[in-house]
């Protein structure tokens, strides 16, 4: 079905237009959002998120942008509130106590893995997404959905609400914070 069309019909509540939409973006939203949150179990839930806001507001969609972009930007939205409020409730248990009834520590980092990367390589890049998690939010963005994700500066630029050259910059300064970050890992681990 082309956009224009598929559009149309999700904007008069079409349910297999719905279902169409879903199949068609439901594993690169899930990729994003995985991303960027890097827990699989919620990642699943926002990109429910992300699909249930498309159904509430598709009906808002302009059509300045292409559909993919409008679902990316929500799906990076979503996953933004998500890494803030997990920050706050993180603070606010870190001040409560670090630890439960039997002394046990109540947090520590879930081990993340991407589905898309070979098994061999799941510590470099536990280690690559760990760095990614440190960069800034808009850094953290741009470098996921264009190096990641595979979209293109354009894309992330209309994903992300902001200008070509701005994404250029993010992602500039995305490779040298990594490369800080990481020199560390390789210091550490080969030095």
């Amino acid at each position: 079905m082309e956009e224009h069309t598929l559009i149309a019909s999700l904007k008069s509540r079409n349910q297999a237009a719905f279902r169409q939409l879903v199949e068609t973006y439901q594993v690169r939203v899930y990729n994003t959002v995985l991303s960027l949150i890097q827990h699989n179990e919620e990642a699943e839930d926002i990109a429910q998120e992300v699909f249930i806001e498309v159904y509430r507001s598709v009906e808002n969609f302009r059509e300045d942008s292409t559909l993919s972009t409008w679902i990316y930007r929500i799906a990076t939205t979503k996953s933004l509130e998500a890494i803030r409020k997990k920050k706050t409730q993180k603070r606010f248990a870190f001040l409560t106590s670090l630890f439960g009834k039997n002394d046990e520590l109540l947090h520590q980092s879930p081990d993340f893995e991407h589905p898309g990367v070979v098994a061999e390589n799941k510590e470099l890049s536990q280690t690559l997404f760990e760095a990614i998690s440190k960069l800034p939010d808009n850094q953290r963005i741009a470098y996921t959905l264009v190096n990641v994700e595979g979209l293109s500066y354009v894309e992330t630029a209309e994903a992300m609400d902001i200008t070509k050259s701005s994404v250029e910059s993010l992602i500039f300064r995305a490779k040298g914070n990594l490369k800080k970050l990481l020199k560390t890992y390789y210091e550490e681990d080969f030095g």
